[in-house]
Formats: C-alpha cells, sequence, structure tokens
C-alpha cells in the first residue's frame, strides 16, 4: 500500500471528487520496537484504504503535529496547537479555493485535543462541512471486528493495535522488541501533568505482544466500511 498519495492534477480534474481526506500523524516516541512515524504510518494506511475505495481527495499527510506527553524521549518533535490547527485551516482555505470544500480530517495521534475543535467550529459556521475519522465509537467497533484482546483504555500507545496495524502496511518497520514490550498503566489521570514519562519508562502503554498482521488487515478494513458514514453525513448522499 502506498503511504503517499501519487493522484495527479489530471486524475482530480478527471474524478471532481469532492471531499478532501487528510491523514494527521506525528513525529514521537513509540517504545524500542516502532518508529517515530508510526502515527503517521497509521494515519496514511487508514486514508489510503479510504482512498482506494471512495472517490476522495487523498492528501499528503501532516508528520508532525501534537506531541508534548511524549517531549521525554528523544526523536519527539511538536508543534504547537496553534500552529496544527493553523495548518489545517490554510488547507480548507486552499481546498475551498479550488472547490472542494468539504474535508475528512485523519488523526492517527489521540494527542490531537485541537482536532475536535476544529471540526467543532467549521461545522458551527459552515454545516456538515469537517468530519475527525475515525471517532471512539470507529476505533472501538474496529477493534472489535478484528477481534483484538484489548479496548483502547489499556491499549494506548505503542500497543496491540498500532502494530497490528504496521505489520499488516509496513512489517519491516517494527522490531522484534514488540514480543516483549507490554507494559500495563490502568491508572493515569494525571498524564496531561506529567506526560507519559510519568507512566511508563518504556514508552509503552498496552499490550504489543498480542499483536497480528491480520488484526492490522480487518482493523482497516472495518474503518474503511465506518467510513462511509462520515462520507454520507457531509455529502448528504
Amino acid at each position: 500500500m502506498d503511504l503517499l498519495p501519487r493522484i495527479t492534477s489530471t486524475d482530480v480534474q478527471t474524478r471532481q471528487p469532492n471531499v478532501a481526506v487528510l491523514p494527521v500523524g506525528s513525529f514521537e516516541q513509540h517504545g524500542s520496537f516502532l518508529p517515530l512515524t508510526t502515527d503517521t504510518i497509521v494515519a496514511s494506511a487508514i486514508s489510503g484504504s479510504i482512498a482506494e475505495r471512495y472517490n476522495v481527495l487523498l492528501l499528503p499527510p501532516i508528520t508532525v503535529s501534537c506531541s508534548h506527553e511524549h517531549a521525554g524521549w528523544p526523536g519527539t518533535v511538536s508543534i504547537s496547537h496553534q500552529t496544527l490547527s493553523a495548518m489545517v485551516e490554510d488547507i480548507r482555505a486552499s481546498l475551498a479555493a479550488s472547490g472542494i470544500t468539504r474535508l475528512v480530517i485523519v488523526n492517527g495521534h489521540g494527542g490531537n485535543y485541537v482536532l475536535s475543535n476544529i471540526a467543532q467550529t467549521a461545522n458551527a459556521a459552515r454545516p456538515r462541512s469537517v468530519s475527525l475519522f475515525p471517532t471512539r465509537t470507529d476505533w472501538d467497533a474496529a477493534r472489535i471486528a478484528a477481534t483484538l484482546e484489548t479496548d483502547a483504555h489499556h491499549d494506548m500507545h505503542a500497543g496491540e493495535l498500532e502494530v497490528s496495524i504496521l505489520l499488516h502496511v509496513q512489517p519491516d518497520a517494527v522490531g522484534p522488541g514488540y514480543l516483549d514490550g507490554d507494559h500495563a498503566v490502568d491508572e493515569r489521570s494525571m498524564l496531561l501533568v506529567h506526560g507519559m514519562r510519568g507512566y511508563t519508562e518504556s514508552g509503552v502503554i498496552g499490550k504489543p505482544s498480542a499483536s497480528t498482521a491480520d488484526k492490522g488487515r480487518l482493523v482497516l478494513a472495518n474503518l474503511t466500511e465506518a467510513f462511509e458514514q462520515h462520507l454520507t453525513v457531509l455529502t448528504g448522499s
């Protein structure tokens, strides 16, 4: 699966999509066995699968975002929520100038809280113009469909879900350490205060040892199906 769009300007002119899809990832630690680009790979894989099925304009990913809770690990790079918001708004304005007024933001990083505010504000100004995907409901349904052992709370970061997706789309990016990387932290109410360092030395919160490529395949397939509801809401058809 290509993680970057290869569509040409001629393709866009011929297909005339009226919805754009913007993957948003991050550049942050994912333990010792996943790359810093994990969230970008996940968001791009979901978006690419969507673009293979639906007539949407697939945009290249935003690869650095709000990863401040991971600042205690080497390599993590963040931008402010103001910068991320400005980037998305500039992209929306450029799309609108070309006639595409609907945008789906595919978020691969849970720390990008500002994306919810962007969607809320956009839809207040212009109803049914922005959707944020996947929702928590979408993720939960995909976990069940793929028979994951864990839920979103217990498998928060570099765990069964993320490793499974990478094993499916980019298996060479997954290091062997994931089989011994499990780390459980059920109570982390002060995460915004302490950051991830307050709850994990390895950078992992989850059960990566339960990951398989087939689970990743099923997660992507389920999310691709779930996207249809978002597309219907935005386009009214």
